[in-house]
């Protein structure tokens, strides 16, 4: 979400990180306690009414030194909540039963937010000269403000932006946490104990096949028990979205998706159709690995390890791991990992009441980005390392640009976190015998079908269940979650009923409707990008790529996919661009079977 240079003092005695085993947040970057967070709410509230009373209703009369002091301030201020907001959701994240602190300081940011809703809906109304004099005045501002008025057709009026803001913590918002609550209340009995669904997930890496399946039941008996919250809370998304869609005149439900992304409907299309024709790749590799084993596999087969002795990583192991591949790509890169590792950017292990799943929030450009983790000392928890460290590298890069542009299009916002993955794969892979070779292909092969096309999959489940207004059962969201698996891995394996209740844990149908494309669209575009880095044979020329996908990460979101992704002479929007990316994939799997 955000961020600026890095210190370029060396880290203060970072510890060796062989010494370290667990991490934690230190959020005073943002504030020291709830104490001084009040103090800052206060101070901010009296300065954005007092900008409100300033500049509401004036746009019209500013001229481009006073516009540019307008938006100035405006950027800082709006920086202040985020900063507040963020802190307390982090603070949540950590500990789900601290809803109510989340929710307090979410109703004062959404009140303070709503006295600056004025400038998007001011700026738009002016005339079209008008609003282009003011966007050369202020190049900084520049692209940001054409993306405004892209929004334009979409925005309602001040006061009815103000109701839906005003409202929007207990409308869907609070049905999201609801479904974090359900989810991370979740005490799942497994081998004696009581797990949570982080836990039970990475069972099935597991190489005993019995309590994969084990873990497969478990899980799906406790999404079944929480079967009404579950069904219900999708279902008022749905509704939400849907109202969303007609109030704001949108062509589709995923419309709005595509236009924050800023891309086209028919880029989208055509990416989605490129990975729907290749399932095949998906269905060769299965069948392959179906003889490894020497079994018919089953849906919790899908990750079983090849290898059924896989050594446990401990995290201090994962840490150096990771810091070598970012080392050996750049040195810059490595300096801001050893920098988080050093003074609490990361909060790196499972525990009661802390939020599941993985995530770096960018927070604001005057802090720093937090990495939140569930390291299980597995193969899947290095790269998921490695991947969220990617997130945080170009969250930092990027803090110069400044908080109204750092927001990246998701489309390029999980380049860096999956060409990370791509770098520890690198890494790894040299130093391996042939049987281990085997293994970790396989491994990255499953990630890249679990990014790739599993998330087209859910791409395809969310236009199905969006197209239509009823409400459905939580057997209709069975059924369609089912066949639309079911066109990915075709006869390669089976999908049993257990499976079919598993889209009801999946976060971003929850939090992000639409988001799932985003990893295809970012995976197809990372291993064009890295088949391009690979083609580097000197040093001069590894140094010149380097440079530029550092100055592509700077960029965060102050330019657009299209422009960023041409510094590579690179074109998202001919199609052939992701059949480059396809071709990687096909390259990968040819490797791998070279290897058996």
């Amino acid at each position: 979400m955000s961020p600026a240079k890095v210190s370029k003092k060396p880290p203060t005695q970072a510890p060796k990180v062989s010494e370290v085993l667990e991490h934690r947040w230190d959020l005073s970057a943002l504030f020291k306690d709830v104490e001084e967070l009040d103090k800052h709410i206060a101070n901010l509230d009296k300065r954005i009414k007092a900008y409100e009373k300033k500049y509401a209703n004036a746009f019209s009369q500013l001229e481009a030194g006073g516009f540019k002091k307008a938006m100035e301030d405006y950027e800082e201020l709006s920086e202040g909540i985020s900063r507040a907001m963020v802190y307390v959701f982090l603070i949540f994240a950590c500990d789900v039963e601290k809803s109510d602190l989340y929710s307090k300081y979410q109703l004062l940011c959404s009140d303070m937010a709503q006295h600056l809703l004025f400038v998007e809906n001011e700026f738009c109304a002016l005339e079209s000269q008008k609003q282009e004099e003011l966007i050369q005045a202020t190049p900084k501002y520049a692209y940001s403000l054409r993306v405004l008025l892209k929004q334009k057709s979409h925005l309602l009026s001040l006061p009815e932006e103000k109701v839906l803001l005003a409202t929007s913590s207990v409308g869907v918002e609070a049905f999201s946490k609801l479904f974090d609550k359900t989810l991370t209340a979740l005490k799942i009995p497994f081998q004696d104990k009581l797990i949570s669904e982080e836990e039970i997930l990475s069972e099935l890496h597991n190489p005993d096949r019995k309590l994969r399946k084990k873990a497969q039941k478990a899980l799906t008996k406790a999404l079944k028990k929480n079967e009404l919250v579950l069904t219900y809370v999708l279902n008022m998304v749905r509704k939400d979205l849907h109202i969303n869609t007609k109030l704001r005149h949108y062509e589709s439900p995923e419309s709005f998706r595509h236009l924050s992304n800023q891309i086209s409907q028919a880029s989208v299309d055509s990416m989605l159709e490129i990975v729907n024709d290749n399932y095949a790749l998906v269905h060769r590799y299965y069948k392959i690995k179906s003889k490894i084993l020497g079994y018919k596999l089953k849906d919790y087969d899908r990750y079983a390890p090849l290898e059924t002795k896989e050594s446990p990583v401990s995290y201090s192991e994962a840490l150096d791991l990771v810091l070598k591949a970012y080392r050996d790509f750049s040195p810059k890169f490595a300096q801001i990992v050893e920098h988080a590792i050093a003074h609490g950017w990361v909060d790196s292990h499972p525990r009661a009441g802390k939020r599941g799943g993985a995530f770096s929030d960018s927070t604001v450009p005057s802090a720093h980005p937090f990495v939140l983790l569930n390291f299980t000392n597995n193969r899947r928890s290095v790269f998921t390392i490695a991947h969220e460290f990617g997130h945080m590298i170009h969250q930092e890069l990027s803090k110069s640009v400044g908080y109204l542009n750092t927001n990246t299009p998701l489309t390029t916002s999980e380049t860096a976190s999956v060409f990370g993955e791509m770098l520890l794969f690198e890494s790894l892979k040299k130093n391996l015998d042939k049987k281990e070779l085997r293994g970790i292909y396989a491994g990255k092969l499953e990630d890249m079908f679990s990014t790739m096309f599993r998330q087209v999959v859910m791409t395809n489940f969310e236009r199905r269940i969006h197209a239509t207004q009823e409400e459905l059962k939580a057997q209709d969201f069975d059924t369609i979650w089912q066949e639309e698996n079911a066109k990915m891995f075709g006869k390669s394996l089976k999908l049993t009923k257990n499976y079919a209740r598993w889209w009801s844990y999946i976060p971003h149908f929850i939090h992000s409707p639409f988001y799932c494309y985003a990893y295809s669209y970012g995976q197809l575009l990372v291993l064009a990008l890295f088949g391009l880095y690979r083609q580097q044979n000197t040093p001069a020329e590894r140094k010149a790529f380097v440079e530029t996908y550092t100055n592509f990460l700077s960029k965060g979101g102050s330019q657009s996919p299209e422009e960023l992704v041409g510094m590579f002479g690179l074109d998202i929007q001919d199609k052939e661009f992701w059949k480059i990316g396809m071709g990687e994939v096909e390259k990968m799997l040819s490797e791998f079977e070279a290897l058996l």
